[in-house]
């Protein structure tokens, strides 16, 4: 016969119910859209792709359970990728947009920009931590964007 100790109950009642204080969404009466409401979203993220310039404005810090939109916009300059792996298995990919076209990917490693135009993505933050996304081969500091999901 297996016995489990209260004590060891409790704590684990006490993991369940308290849950993360942080991964909490930006507001708190969200309606029928849940976390796609207009008032859980954040701040638009805004990457560039241009040969010699750098991708962004500095390091970026996501709220878990947010929504978040991404512009990742190539001024056609050279044919520049963009790849983050380790960032895109930590967010829930709702949709690119590449020009009218929306596409529903379940992942994705990176995109590459052969030529000018605009990709937007649209996601929820999940999985705290620090991620990166750069240009492939490359080694500079401004090639890269430090992402943070708190």
């Amino acid at each position: 016969m297996f016995t489990v100790h209260r004590s060891f109950v409790a704590a684990l009642a006490t993991l369940f119910l308290a849950g993360p204080a942080a991964a909490a969404p930006l507001c708190a009466d969200m309606g029928f859209a849940g976390l796609l409401a207009k008032c859980n979203r954040g701040e638009p993220i805004e990457i560039t792709l241009a040969s010699g310039k750098p991708l962004g404005k500095g390091a970026i810090t996501l709220q878990s359970g947010a929504y978040y939109e991404m512009q990742i916009t190539a001024d056609g300059s050279a044919e520049l990728a963009i790849t983050g792996a380790s960032f895109f298995r930590a967010i829930w990919m709702n949709e690119i947009v590449v020009n009218g076209i929306e596409v529903r990917p379940m992942a994705i490693d990176s995109l590459e920009f052969d030529e000018a135009g605009t990709a937007t993505l649209s996601f929820i933050a999940i999985k705290p931590g620090t991620y990166e996304v750069r240009i492939p081969e490359t080694s500079s500091d401004s090639q890269k964007v430090s992402i943070s999901i708190q």
